[in-house]
């Protein structure tokens, strides 16, 4: 089976816009569920419902992949599905590593849906020397002195840090210097990558901001707010038309797969 490291999506030279590669994972999510239930066909406005967009912009993401359905009779589940995880790169291996094997980390390793969807824990790599040859989920700990043989030896292209801030730019540094093109970042820190490096990030504590943001603005309306009232206060740091450019069913992604 391909690993990770000598082949890569084409969904770039392809032309697929960013904002619709971030939601074929929810398309994707939803297309599985009907098919673990044996559903042959869905129509747009159901599919769309299911993955929590509208049905025009699903149309137009599926238009850049070709799909467009069959009038009266909608998507053909298993068809799509296909289409989506190949766009994905998901028919084939990738092998993964997890830097910082805390509770986060562990928990990482632990869960059963990476393997569901073409991704491989290869390794799990901790500076703590107590920790190296222990098993989490069944892998044993390596020691982060064997970071560049491990991404070496395991053909390594996608990283995933779960380290404290203050370690997170090394490990970076050195995942990307071993050969590692893509980090999903769950470390509360900016990384500063080369160009030709992708990375995700996801920070538990502003998607709760994001949250409590949306939960002042519901208080505020229920004891009944006038058109005058000023709006809830956006976050710290966050543009207060951020909400505008998300549309109805909003850009922000998933923090963890369903």
């Amino acid at each position: 089976m391909a690993t990770g490291r000598t082949h890569r999506p084409a969904t770039r030279s392809r032309g697929i816009p960013e904002a619709t590669v971030a939601r074929l994972p929810l398309y994707l999510r939803a297309l599985t569920a009907l098919s673990e239930r044996s559903v042959p066909t869905v129509s747009s406005e159901e599919l769309a419902a299911a993955a929590g967009v509208n049905s025009a912009k699903l149309r137009k993401d599926f238009s850049y992949l070709g799909s467009y359905g069959t009038r009266g009779v909608g998507y053909d589940v298993e068809y799509l599905v296909y289409q989506i995880s190949r766009e994905l790169g998901l028919t084939q291996d990738w092998p993964v590593v997890i830097v910082g094997i805390g509770n986060l980390g562990a928990a990482l390793a632990n869960y059963g849906g990476f393997a569901s969807r073409g991704f491989r824990v290869a390794a799990l790599i901790d500076a703590d020397p107590a920790m190296a040859g222990k098993p989490v989920a069944g892998i044993p700990v390596q020691h982060t002195d064997d970071l560049e043989k491990i991404i070496n030896d395991n053909g390594v292209s996608i990283g995933v840090i779960a380290t404290p801030a203050g370690a997170a730019q090394q490990v970076c540094d050195r995942l990307v210097a071993a050969g590692v093109t893509s980090i999903l970042n769950f470390a509360p820190t900016v990384l500063s990558v080369p160009d030709g490096v992708d990375v995700r990030k996801v920070d538990l504590s502003i998607e709760l901001q994001i949250l409590a943001f949306h939960e002042q603005r519901k208080a505020g309306e229920e004891t009944g707010a006038g058109e005058g009232a000023l709006p809830a206060a956006a976050p710290h740091g966050a543009a207060a038309d951020d909400s505008a450019d998300q549309g109805p069913d909003g850009d922000v992604p998933a923090v963890m797969p369903a």
